[in-house]
This record gives structure tokens, C-alpha cells and sequence, in this order.
């Protein structure tokens, strides 16, 4: 007995286990510089393996790695720490890791000043729409928002609050944190790097106002501006965190400071300039988390669990998701919806401010109405949302549309399409039930009953009598 009830909670605990990772996968690959150099970010990677990945270590240069075995995805994840090689080796390529996002594998780069990119880390960016100096390494400075307590005076360990967050706008930050300002983040010897036009792309963090990159070659210029005026960029146009969410739902992030990973930097105190700053525990610990878990599909993915519409009348049949509806009917559209939050499914909750909206279109939007939760079918780990209306009179072919795009969530993008008939000829509503037809009515018996009371007095009117006058004869 006691060896069943052993055997049945070791079960337990592998299920919940396996619930705890992504709804991706748990297969992670690091490639590292040098396997020895997994020590330096082992808290990092030991919090990795506590949330139930299996992790799997490789240099860039080694010839068993690759990103596919027969076909398929070998790796459902893969982080990219600095190296020194210029180049990640054949196994590494752009091509190659441009088709592991296609194949809605997730990836995180981590960049160091310290250490130019490789070329295949910067031909993927390009890819992305991501820039990075020309020199590769971009080291961020700002002499208002630094570590006092660092060692030199280039001051390019950057200390910023945990960016604020909005009720409108989905965010990776917890929003007690952001609100209390007592949460410093840590990026040391940061790359910075701009970002394009996507509507894909969204920053994480941004560089503060008075930061600005440099090459450190030519100190002496990028601090005044630079002789020739060619600073990369400067301010909030420097990004120092970046996500991308492709459109088959695949996630990748830029991290522009791979030490604020290390063991160095998890647990460190660090201060602010002032003198009545205090030194504070950095947020880079649970930044990473929260990084990671966005990242490798752990948050912000949302389900479509079903998806109801039927007909809203007296009388109907209760058919669900009929084909074909007649034009002026009223229908119910009802989806239910659930988010995926570490380990377990909960139900989605728009944000406050923003809407869910569905769209009832043929080629330009007939309808756009708000979706409102409907708390009486909701479930523990689902949200239902709601709307009713009713249909335009025009008969056609119509989509019911569910087009839901906002960062840091899975896109959704759900379409029905239906049919939409004119009504039949013993439905139309007689002249009779409609008010306003009633003088056009009378008018119409008016004429009839003169017409036939003009056709009665005609026939039976006896037309007047002749007198004819006969001839006498003699």
C-alpha cells in the first residue's frame, strides 16, 4: 500500500511537472562560448530547470548541435549567450535559425558589450528588422542613471526603474512592482539597438533619456558627439530589451545585457547617484523570470476553447453554428476564451480600457461590436464573451470574425463563415400588419368598389323606351 501511494504521488508530481513548462515544450538548448561557462549563469539556468525544462548545453562551434532531426524541430527553445566565435558555425546559420522560427521554435539572445555579435546573430536581426552599431557591440552609457557602487567611470552599469505599466496594454512587468518604485533593474555593459517598422516588433525596456551608445575605441568622440556626428543612436530611440512575436505565434527576444543573467548580478546591491540614495536588491532575478517565461511560451498565451453562434428568436430552433441564416435574423455570438499563466490555464480577462471585439463582415465590416463577458457560463479556467444583434438586410456570403492582436499575447484570429438568404416568398410581411399601408389600401378598395359599382349600374340600367309612328292606309 505504501509502495502504491509512493508510486501515485511520484505520478503526481511528474504530471504536474510537465503541466509547469511551456505549452511549446520543455526541450531547451543553451549555447554557450564554453560549457564551463554555464556556472557563471547557473542560478539563471537552475531556475530554468526548477520550472520543468530539459536543458541541453552546447558551444556554437560544435558539431553534434543542430536545431533539426529528421525533419522536426530537435529543440522546442534555444538561448544564445555571448560568444567569441565571429561566427556560429554551419550548424548555426541564419537560414537555419529563421526556419526554426518558422517552425514556431522560441529564441532569446543574450548580447555583451564585451563581445562583438556573430555574424548569423546579426543576419537574423536584419531579418527581423533589428539593428545593432556597426562595431557589433554598442555599449549603452548614461551618467545620471548609474551604478555608484561599480568600479571605473564609464558608467555603463545602467540602473532604471521597473517600466510602468498601463490597465490598457498588456505588460511582462508585475504591476505592484512598477507602482512602488523601490525595484531597480541592473543592465551591465548593455548593447543597445534599434528597432524598425514591424508591427511585430515591441520594446521591453527602453534606454533612458540621457543614455546614449558608443564605440568604446573612440571615447573621447562618442562623449561630444563625435567629430563626424555618427552616434548610433541616443535616448529612448536605444532599446536594451526587445520582443517579436512572428505571426505563426513564434517568440523571440533580444536581451541587450547578457550579465544581468549572472550569478553576479542576480543578488546584487547596487545605488543610485545622490547622496541620500540607498543601496537595493536588483529586480533582475524575477526580470528574468518574467522574461524567460514570455519568451518560452510559459504567459500570454491564450486559447480558443470554443466558439457558439445561433439564432436569438421566439421560436427558433436552437441549432448551434447553423450555415445559413436569413438576413434581419437575430443571433448570439459566444466564444470562450482561457490564458496560459506558468502552469496552469486561467481565464483570460481583457484589460481595462481595452475591448474585444468581433466583426461580422462580407468585404468591409457590416457589424463591430464589443464582446462582453458573460460571468453566469464562465468557468474556473475560462472566460465566456458575448454579443448579440442583428443581421443586415443583404444577403450574401459573411465571416463572423474574431481578430484580437495586442503585444505580449498570442494573436487571435478566428473566422466562420456563413451564408446569409434573402427572405423567402411566404415571409415577407403582409401589406396588411403594416400601418402606414393602410391608405393605400382604402385607395385601392375605393377604386374597386366604384369600378364594380360602375359595372352594375351599366348592366342593369334598362336604357329609355322609343315611340315609332305607324302608317295609316286608306
Amino acid at each position: 500500500m505504501k509502495f502504491l501511494t509512493s508510486a501515485i504521488a511520484l505520478l503526481a508530481a511528474a504530471i504536474s511537472a510537465v503541466q509547469a513548462v511551456s505549452v511549446t515544450g520543455p526541450r531547451l538548448l543553451a549555447v554557450l562560448n564554453d560549457l564551463a561557462d554555464k556556472e557563471a549563469y547557473s542560478s539563471f539556468l537552475g531556475d530554468l530547470e526548477g520550472r520543468g525544462f530539459s536543458l541541453t548545453y552546447e558551444t556554437a562551434k560544435s558539431s553534434s548541435v543542430s536545431l533539426f532531426r529528421l525533419g522536426e524541430r530537435a529543440y522546442d527553445h534555444v538561448i544564445f549567450f555571448p560568444t567569441k566565435a565571429k561566427g556560429l558555425g554551419p550548424n548555426l546559420t541564419p537560414q537555419l535559425l529563421v526556419q526554426f522560427l518558422n517552425s514556431k521554435g522560441n529564441i532569446l539572445v543574450a548580447l555583451s558589450s564585451k563581445n562583438a555579435a556573430p555574424s548569423s546573430i546579426v543576419s537574423l536581426l536584419s531579418e527581423l528588422d533589428i539593428s545593432l552599431p556597426a562595431d557589433r557591440t554598442g555599449l549603452v552609457v548614461d551618467h545620471f542613471n548609474y551604478d555608484t557602487s561599480a568600479a571605473g567611470d564609464l558608467h555603463d552599469v545602467l540602473l532604471l526603474p521597473v517600466p510602468a505599466t498601463h490597465d490598457s496594454v498588456r505588460s511582462l512587468f508585475d504591476t505592484a512592482a512598477s507602482a512602488s518604485g523601490e525595484h531597480l533593474l541592473a543592465f551591465p555593459r548593455t548593447t543597445g539597438h534599434i528597432l524598425g517598422n514591424s508591427p511585430l516588433l515591441a520594446p521591453i525596456v527602453s534606454a533612458p533619456r540621457t543614455a546614449y551608445s558608443y564605440n568604446p575605441k573612440e571615447q573621447a568622440d562618442a562623449i561630444s558627439g563625435g567629430a563626424d556626428g555618427d552616434l548610433f543612436a541616443a535616448g529612448t530611440q536605444l532599446k536594451l530589451v526587445s520582443g517579436l512575436q512572428a505571426r505563426n505565434l513564434a517568440r523571440f527576444a533580444l536581451l541587450g545585457s547578457a550579465e544581468l543573467l549572472s550569478n553576479t548580478w542576480f543578488d546584487a546591491k547596487v545605488q543610485l547617484p545622490g547622496t541620500d540614495a540607498k543601496a537595493v536588491a536588483t529586480y533582475n532575478r524575477e526580470f528574468s523570470r518574467l522574461l524567460t517565461g514570455w519568451t518560452f511560451q510559459e504567459t500570454g498565451v491564450l486559447r480558443v476553447n470554443w466558439i457558439e453562434h445561433h439564432l436569438n428568436e421566439m421560436g427558433a430552433s436552437n441549432e448551434s453554428n447553423p450555415e445559413i441564416y436569413r438576413v434581419k435574423n437575430d443571433v448570439t455570438y459566444t466564444v470562450s476564451l482561457s490564458e496560459h499563466s506558468w502552469d496552469k490555464w486561467t481565464p483570460f480577462v481583457v484589460p481595462t480600457g481595452d475591448e474585444l471585439q468581433l466583426e461580422f463582415s462580407m468585404l468591409s465590416p457590416f457589424h463591430r461590436l464589443n464582446l462582453q463577458a458573460a460571468p453566469a457560463q464562465s468557468t474556473d479556467d475560462a472566460t465566456v464573451y458575448t454579443s448579440s444583434f442583428t443581421l443586415p438586410d443583404q444577403h450574401g456570403i459573411f465571416n463572423f470574425l474574431l481578430d484580437y492582436k495586442r503585444p505580449f499575447l498570442t494573436f487571435l484570429e478566428e473566422k466562420i463563415t456563413v451564408s446569409v438568404r434573402h427572405m423567402a416568398h411566404d415571409e415577407w410581411p403582409r401589406s396588411y400588419t403594416i400601418s402606414g399601408a393602410w391608405p393605400w389600401i382604402t385607395g385601392i378598395g375605393a377604386t374597386v368598389t366604384g369600378w364594380l359599382a360602375f359595372c352594375v349600374l351599366w348592366m342593369y340600367s334598362k336604357p329609355p323606351g322609343q315611340v315609332t309612328a305607324s302608317k295609316k292606309t286608306q
